[in-house]
């Protein structure tokens, strides 16, 4: 399912093509998210024609509403939300144990509405987890088995099996105890997949471990002897990026040694800085909500490594300006001519034009980046590329600067 077209030599980055039952996916590459079978304020065509050729739908959420079954009767995610292309959706593991340790953000779950109640965990076994729902405060239960029916309902093209994500200040007890439990679950979703499993669905293991590096390493070896096609990586990567970066090089260089030529899934990262030194340590898809997030906000993304790649158009200063976002950037929001000063205001005002409008930006801005990193890889040039991007070259400006 997945064919590597070139190495790096300085760095772990490949390039390559993931081939799927609904197309093939260039990596490196980003995947916007569709949480609820959408990708916010966006249709399916304008995605597409930004240049992405994954999108990750979220199990968690879909289960609870509007349920597999429905999806499952409009003939799967695909023809209900009416994306063609391939779907990755994740397990629901993250979501569920995010109840447990702090809630899950208002960005992932959407904002309560009046009536609405708070989800919670009610307990963790063996079996799986008992949980209350943020929608309608009922009580459910999320199995291995659970997960791997609703992702089969979903038919997606890449499931993910159901993990144990550990929180960043357990023990190193707990985190052990937990990436073992992890294990027998991965076991238990590939049983039930190989028996009742959609044709052309491939299942990707998860590598936990948190932030201990044995861990890490065998949890690598557990997931690659399982015999699943891909990877992900997933769980507490540390307190700060360099930490993070630390633990993500630990887990594919693990990876490299048992399982080479598999692909690898990075969860829940996307800031830009973190999708270059990714991309560096041998990932091969990312999945995150922050250029969809900031665009809600009124953040938008831009060539500024100081700035951590983002300006605030939310800020009065920015109110009357008539700067465009990035100038040159081919974009539908700035080939349109819309101006700082309009996005401004749009997101003042609470018009979902403004965030539409950035949303097309922001994952412009990221399909670009992806589109400079897999160039450089086949080109042998990515230490460059990747020097002139952290030092504030433009995306689709750094292949010919470097």
């Amino acid at each position: 399912m997945f064919e590597i077209h070139s190495r790096d030599r300085g760095s772990r980055a490949r390039s390559g093509t993931l081939r799927l039952a609904h197309g093939d996916v260039r990596t490196p590459a980003f995947v916007p998210l569709a949480t609820r079978g959408a990708v916010k304020t966006l249709e399916p065509r304008d995605v597409a024609a930004l240049g992405y050729e994954m999108i990750l739908g979220n199990t968690f959420h879909l289960l609870l509403a509007p349920g597999p079954e429905l999806v499952d009767a409009y003939g799967g995610l695909h023809e209900f939300m009416r994306w063609p292309a391939p779907i990755i959706t994740d397990s629901g593991g993250f979501q569920v144990f995010s109840l447990g340790h702090g809630g899950v953000a208002d960005e992932i779950k959407g904002r309560r509405r009046s009536g609405q109640t708070s989800g919670s965990i009610l307990g963790i076994g063996e079996e799986g987890v008992r949980f209350r729902s943020y929608l309608d405060g009922g009580v459910r239960f999320l199995s291995p088995e659970t997960s791997m029916a609703v992702q089969a309902a979903l038919r997606s093209d890449i499931a993910l099996v159901l993990d144990e994500c550990t929180p960043f200040h357990v023990t190193r007890e707990y985190t052990a105890r937990s990436t073992e439990r992890t294990h027998r679950w991965l076991e238990r979703c590939l049983t039930w997949h190989a028996r009742h499993g959609p044709a052309g669905q491939r299942v990707y293991g998860i590598v936990q471990g948190g932030i201990e590096q044995d861990l890490r390493a065998a949890s690598a070896e557990a997931v690659a002897a399982s015999g699943c096609p891909g990877v992900a990586i997933g769980g507490t990567l540390g307190r700060d990026k360099p930490q993070m970066h630390e633990v993500v090089g630990w887990a594919t260089a693990a990876l490299e040694r048992v399982c080479p030529d598999r692909p690898r899934h990075l969860l829940g990262i996307g800031e830009v800085d973190d999708l270059i030194a990714g991309v560096e340590l041998g990932i091969d898809t990312f999945d995150c909500a922050v250029p969809t997030r900031l665009a809600r906000h009124g953040v938008a993304l831009v060539p500024d490594p100081a700035g951590r790649w983002r300006v605030d158009l939310a800020k009065a200063q920015w109110r009357g300006s008539r700067e465009p976002v990035l100038d040159g950037c081919p974009c539908p929001c700035c080939t349109a001519g819309f101006t700082r000063g309009y996005l401004h205001y749009a997101h003042r005002a609470r018009e979902l034009t403004g965030a539409r409008l950035l949303t097309l930006h922001n994952l412009a801005f990221l399909a670009r980046l992806m589109s400079d990193l897999r160039a450089a890889i086949d080109a042998g040039r990515l230490g460059e590329v990747a020097a002139a991007l952290r030092s504030g070259a433009a995306p689709g400006v750094a292949i010919a600067a470097s």
